[in-house]
């Protein structure tokens, strides 16, 4: 079976008949299972121009969905023979996953949003037992340097549930542009949204695009994007950046930031990409302020965790300011490092007593880790094996191994090629847990997350071209059981799968790098350029010039 990502356990029954989807066929869904049985029918509908009617009361059905309290929630079970196809989850979530399976078995043309003339369906006799490794399998959009329309965030959002992909991580605010509507200050979106140009390529081009690039997505486009994402199984996790990274915020509302040694009412939202030196001060009004975007973040996304950023921080404003040092002083603190931690602290302390948890790049670690907040570690595996070893849960997302952003290969036909080479093949065999790490501290990693920087992806083709097909391998590696030595994995067999995977992604409408290297409209003529000459962060642009 070459289905992606690997199943637990998977039994063909080469000698049995396989079951057939024809125009009569009915979904019987068992108490529990309406809403899975609901996004199957819509799907499949879509695909095959069966009407897929549910089956009457008491009747069974062609396809049957049930729920089993003794299996965990994410994982399910397939039985298919030319009676039925059941599928049985421990949750919706369970469901949705074995409906994705079910996708897979019925062959490209279900991944299609009208029905192919002659097109047949049907699923062979199979038993199919699957559960995953990892309760975080994410991904990470940045729609702060590029906008992406909600459109484009909803497709986004099918692609991840095709993979078995479960968190959405939407990095909503930055130096370039700000994302989220605050109904209480609509400056952050009406100047921070909008920025007046781009810079195109790498700086030392001195190029720019002069066309103002901005947009924000309302509460009710997030609180849409949430709810169809939930409906597929993926939690939406937001990020609202601070300290640093804030450049929008404070050129909409300049007493944001260290007004003592720079002129904040004069900034505008951030042209260039980077890191801006340009943060918060540290002032409980300032404290305050977040405080009510919060508040509304939460009315908006229900996930247990909120990303707070907490990265690429520069002191050197705080350095220089009287009013931080003040307050550094005020708070008993040693120095510009203890600054940051007190305000992680602060909101730590702010969301827990709101039920929900804090988690930030693996900078959080500076000055003092914050008592429950959860560590993404994106500089290596270092950060979080520290964070690990002290007993607080991390996302493995180290930059050198699942940074999709980074180049796919070597050579001039490649777009922009930030970062180092990373191919199919590397990805594939990227170990979330490293072995320094004994099995106490091996549990507290909950999860592993790929991550998209869009400074140099401007459109959803962009996107689809750097995540795919690599984001195929990254949800092998955060679903299957996988062997944990990198070079003992069956490459060729993930090959192998691949190969039969790239049809799903063609239904699907991606635009994935193909095998042999990029499509000619997939180049960037007069950006394509060297390498970076130091390492990228997670801006993606890093010590370039």
């Amino acid at each position: 079976m070459d289905l992606i990502p690997a199943p637990l356990h998977v039994q063909a029954r080469a000698d049995a008949p396989p079951f057939v989807l024809h125009a009569g066929s009915r979904i019987a869904a068992a108490p529990g299972t309406e809403a899975p049985a609901r996004r199957l029918r819509a799907e499949l509908s879509a695909a095959t121009g069966f009407d897929l009617d549910p089956a009457p009361a008491g009747e069974d059905g062609d396809l049957r969905l049930a729920l089993d309290p003794e299996l965990g929630a994410e994982e399910y079970r397939l039985s298919a023979d030319a009676a039925a196809v059941r599928l049985t989850g421990g949750s919706a979530a369970g469901l949705a996953h074995a409906a994705q399976t079910l996708r897979q078995l019925l062959g490209p043309a279900a991944y299609r949003s009208a029905p192919l003339p002659g097109a047949s369906w049907t699923v062979p006799a199979v038993e199919v037992h699957d559960a995953p490794r990892f309760g975080w399998r994410g991904a990470m959009l940045d729609v702060a340097r590029h906008f992406m329309p909600k459109a484009g965030v909803l497709r986004f959002v099918d692609q991840l549930a095709a993979h078995k992909l479960n968190v959405l991580h939407l990095h909503l605010t930055d130096d370039q542009g700000w994302r989220f509507e605050v109904r209480r200050y609509p400056k952050l979106t009406e100047v921070g949204g909008w920025r007046e140009r781009s810079m195109v390529g790498y700086r030392a081009g001195g190029r720019r695009d002069d066309q103002p690039h901005g947009g924000h997505y309302t509460q009710d486009d997030l609180r849409e994007i949430v709810a169809y994402a939930a409906a597929r199984g993926v939690t939406v996790v937001p990020e609202i950046d601070l300290p640093g990274h804030n450049q929008a915020a404070i050129a909409a509302y300049p007493e944001l930031g260290n007004t003592d040694v720079v002129d904040t009412a004069a900034l505008g939202t951030w042209t260039d990409w980077g890191v801006s030196e340009n943060i918060l001060n540290a002032s409980e009004a300032t404290l305050r302020f977040y405080e009510h975007v919060l508040e509304e973040l939460l009315e908006v996304f229900p996930s247990t965790f909120v990303h707070l950023g907490g990265d690429e921080c520069p002191k050197d404003q705080w350095k220089r300011s009287d009013a931080a040092q003040a307050r550094i002083a005020e708070l008993g603190l040693k120095d510009e490092f203890e600054l940051q931690s007190h305000v992680i602290r602060h909101f730590d302390r702010w969301l827990a007593e709101r039920g929900r948890r804090l988690i930030g790049w693996d900078e959080i670690l500076e000055g003092g880790l914050a008592p429950g907040a959860a560590v993404s570690s994106w500089r290596g595996y270092e950060g979080g094996i520290a964070a690990a070893n002290a007993g607080h849960d991390v996302v493995m997302c180290p930059e050198q191994h699942v940074y999709l952003d980074h180049r796919q290969a070597d050579g001039e036909d490649e777009p922009v090629p930030v970062g180092w080479v990373r191919t199919l093949e590397d990805v594939y065999r990227f170990e979330p847990v490293p072995p320094q790490l004994d099995a106490a501290a091996a549990a507290h990693v909950i999860g592993t997350q790929a991550n998209l920087w869009t400074e140099f992806m401007y459109s959803g083709r962009d996107v689809d071209y750097k995540a795919f097909p690599r984001l195929a391998a990254f949800a092998e590696v955060a679903w299957s059981d996988l062997p944990r030595d990198p070079a003992a994995r069956d490459w060729a067999g993930f090959e192998r799968r691949m190969a039969a995977h790239y049809p799903r992604l063609d239904a699907l409408g991606i635009e994935y790098r193909h095998p042999e290297g990029p499509r000619p409209w997939q180049r960037k003529p007069g950006i394509v350029g060297r390498p970076l000459d130091g390492p990228p962060g997670p801006s993606g642009e890093g010590t370039a010039p």
